[in-house]
Parts: structure tokens; C-alpha cells; sequence
């Protein structure tokens, strides 16, 4: 399933807030819980999470600082930050009110079931 670049957009902040909110995780580990939360139909990339990532650094939303994998290897680490925590409680509250009107929308619409082969 293809998700419209402006929906991913949208969501981005909330969805990497609400994963950090769970603890600290270096970027490669965010992308693979993107992945695991929408059951793989979000594949996000490197060039997609970095650029946000820097960007919430920058904001003061996140934080980020160096470690070492159990391999040895250097990775940066981001974890959230109170204000980060306070802009994630906001989101959460703008998102249930548009997935709310959309519910209701799209129940009083009563669109035909979907088949594998497009709408009925």
C-alpha cells in the first residue's frame, strides 16, 4: 500500500515523539519500529528520518548523544525531552480530534467494502 507523502509528513513528529516517549533509540531502530507499528506497510528511509530527526534536535524536542553498540559500534542515540514530551500530549490531542471526524465521516458515508480487485 502506497501512503500519500502529505499523510507521512503529518504524522512524522507525532509517530517519532510517541516512539521516543518509550525510551531512547538510535536512528536505524526507529525506522525498523516505524516498520513494526504499521505491520511493514511503512517503510520509511534514512534521507526521510534524519532530516526529521535533526530538525526536532533543533526544535529542542529531542536530544541526541553518542553511544556504543554492544558490537562496539558508535551510534547517536536520540531520547525526548520534556518540551518534546509536551508537543507529543499536544499532537495526541489534534490527532484524536481528526481521526474522530474522520470515523464519523467515513461511517456516515457508508462506502461499499473494498475486494482485492478495488471498491465493490
Amino acid at each position: 500500500m502506497h501512503i500519500d507523502k502529505d499523510l507521512v509528513a503529518a504524522s512524522a513528529t507525532p509517530l517519532v515523539l510517541g516512539i521516543l516517549a518509550d525510551g531512547d533509540l538510535y536512528g536505524y531502530a526507529i525506522l525498523r519500529r516505524v516498520s513494526e507499528l504499521s505491520g511493514g506497510r511503512m517503510q520509511w528511509t534514512d534521507g526521510m528520518l534524519y532530516p526529521l530527526l535533526h530538525r526536532l534536535e533543533r526544535l529542542g524536542y529531542v536530544s541526541a548523544s553518542w553511544g556504543t553498540s554492544e558490537a562496539g559500534r558508535r551510534r547517536k542515540h536520540y531520547a525526548i525531552t520534556p518540551a518534546g514530551r509536551e508537543v507529543l500530549t499536544d499532537r495526541q490531542e489534534q490527532w484524536s480530534v481528526v481521526a474522530d471526524a474522520l470515523r464519523q465521516v467515513w461511517q456516515q458515508a457508508q462506502l461499499p467494502p473494498r475486494t482485492a480487485e478495488g471498491w465493490a
